[in-house]
């Protein structure tokens, strides 16, 4: 190994290759001190180098002996069943369990099947109204209605509450502020009326007739007059549709009319908007 010293690494590769006549890549190097310039010229070092030459060995054919191939004693046609028979177990590991996943399929399909056969078939009744008496009915909507009207601040009398008819509960609100319950254009008197229609129907299988200050007596009067020239018209052509009518309009429309025609098809029918209407037709239908 020799060393060699210059001001900078590439002055001290070029010295190392002259000195050996080679590539620089042929060499071995070392760095024992790299460069620095210093400050103002004190303290600059040199780059040294300790270089060593190895010889790179050229392929020689005499030094390397040819292998042999082996000499094999597996045939062709053995190899090539082996790979069948292997690809056949694989194809049976599948299939099997394709049916194994098959089988636990319909094993739970059938027992969800039967299961939900095992239960009861008798048919749960989702809605069971229970007529009560009458008396037990007026007593009931009475107190329930006073107690909820007891807590606010309007001035009202006792709730009256009777029946109508036998599918009918008549309710009246009267008192000083009892007209404040009907609302600007009777906003309060249909919210009122939804109410207490969901609950006594739902409760007791009963259709509803509320009464406000005489709202409802207003409300029929100017339907008994809409309703005057709509006869007329179905006595001469056999049928008529009424236009959208809101609320309790509704029923006391379908009511009038099927009153006055017990023999045609009179029922309550939706548009796409939503609007109810009453439709008389020559003939009758169950459904409606």
């Amino acid at each position: 190994m020799k060393k060699f010293e210059a001001k900078g690494l590439e002055e001290v590769y070029e010295l190392a290759t002259a000195e050996f006549e080679c590539s620089i890549t042929d060499l071995y190097i070392e760095i024992i001190q790299q460069p620095s310039k210093g400050f103002l010229g004190f303290g600059r070092k040199n780059a040294i180098i300790a270089v060593s030459y190895e010889e790179k060995h050229e392929y020689n054919p005499k030094n390397y002996k040819a292998s042999k191939p082996r000499k094999s004693n597996v045939k062709i046609e053995e190899f090539s069943k082996k790979v069948e028979d292997k690809k056949n177990q694989s194809s049976s590991s599948n299939t099997a369990k394709q049916e194994k996943k098959s089988a636990i399929n319909i094993e739970s399909k059938e027992a969800i099947f039967n299961n939900f056969y095992s239960k009861d078939e008798t048919p749960e009744l989702s809605k069971l109204v229970v007529k009560k008496d009458k008396n037990k009915v007026i007593e009931e909507v009475k107190e329930k209605v006073n107690t909820l009207f007891a807590q606010t601040c309007y001035e009202i009398n006792s709730i009256h509450v009777d029946f109508y008819d036998e599918e009918t509960l008549y309710i009246e609100f009267s008192g000083k502020d009892s007209a404040l319950l009907i609302g600007k254009e009777g906003y309060r008197y249909k919210a009122l009326s939804y109410i207490l229609f969901n609950w006594i129907n739902e409760r007791y299988d009963l259709m509803l007739r509320l009464e406000v200050a005489e709202f409802l007596k207003n409300q029929e009067d100017s339907i008994y007059n809409y309703l005057g020239p709509v006869i007329e018209t179905i006595n001469e052509v056999g049928m008529f549709k009424t236009k959208p009518l809101d609320g309790i309009l509704v029923h006391i429309a379908l009511k009038r009319l099927r009153d006055e025609f017990p023999d045609k098809y009179v029922a309550v029918k939706t548009n796409i908007k939503g609007d109810k209407y009453v439709l008389v037709n020559e003939y009758r239908s169950k459904q409606e």
